[in-house]
């Protein structure tokens, strides 16, 4: 798809597959936002890009997912820019091995995988479901088929903090909200969709010792090739037809049972409206 005229919002987008994707969108034609928590990193990134491409239109908003405050501020700087946001692109996410919390009180992994990019999705629908073609592709993990929504203690406060299965947990509610927003976006001209990029070699996984990183380095994929799944998902003509799909090296598959159970989906979804209300 050329996407010439359009907008896009990137979370996460100074390094890794986000850097990758904005690159690819620019490429491409579109109007690209690097949505990060560090202005410094991101306008390093700003710089690289336009370095590549002297044409490309690249801005950076400064968006700290672990504040809902500074979520609905950079909401509303968005919405005095520009008219419509045609692509918003949920790639930021962290993962630690240690409990952390945000500046809202909410587990770290959990609080910014999904609660942060629930209140940014949000606050931007207006002016996604502005776009012709509005999309909202959120990158989930093949870890959330690992994943179980522990109901009673989401933010680990009563047992015991095991990074990974925090992870697997918010990778899956990444697949829940995105059914149940699929299901509230049928009849406008805005879809949304799951993904995951592939093992790849980030910074996500900063919290690991080196000589592990050193072992898995032959098991990781590039940002580069991680990017194209996202990037295929935000440009492919004609995939409104398959609102609220998985997408798995650029193809649908089915995502695990238990992100299709459309109970925990609304549940998910109204508890989600609370924490961020």
């Amino acid at each position: 798809m050329d996407l010439n005229g359009r907008t896009a919002l990137i979370t996460g987008a100074n390094g890794g597959i986000g850097l990758a994707t904005a690159r690819g969108l620019v490429a491409r034609g579109a109007q690209v936002v690097l949505g990060c928590r560090n202005l410094q990193k991101a306008e390093e990134a700003q710089a690289a890009i336009q370095n590549d491409f002297p044409e490309g239109k690249v801005e950076v908003l400064a968006l700290d997912l672990a504040n809902i405050m500074n979520i609905r501020s950079a909401a509303e700087v968005l919405k005095r820019r520009f008219p419509r946001l045609d692509i918003l692109i949920n790639n930021a996410g962290v993962m630690s091995l240690a409990r952390k919390e945000t500046r809202d009180g909410f587990e770290m992994t959990f609080g910014v995988n999904h609660l942060g990019t629930f209140a940014l999705t949000q606050a931007l629908l207006p002016l996604i479901k502005a776009a012709p073609e509005g999309r909202i592709v959120t990158l989930s993990s093949t870890l959330h088929y690992r994943g179980h929504m522990q109901w009673d203690d989401l933010h680990y406060r009563s047992r015991p903090y095991k990074g990974w299965e925090a992870y697997n947990q918010s990778k899956l509610a990444n697949v829940l909200m995105t059914q149940a927003l699929a299901r509230r976006l049928k009849g406008t001209s805005a879809s949304a969709f799951a993904l995951h990029p592939g093992v790849v070699a980030t910074d996500l996984a900063r919290d690991y010792p080196a000589w592990l990183m050193k072992l898995l380095k032959a098991f990781l994929v590039t940002p580069e090739k991680g990017a194209r799944c996202s990037i295929y998902v935000a440009s492919e003509p004609g995939l409104a037809a398959h609102n609220g799909a998985y997408f798995e090296s650029s193809r649908v598959k089915k995502p695990a049972a238990a992100a299709l159970v459309e109970e925990d989906q609304e549940r998910l979804w109204k508890l989600s409206e609370e924490l961020t209300s």
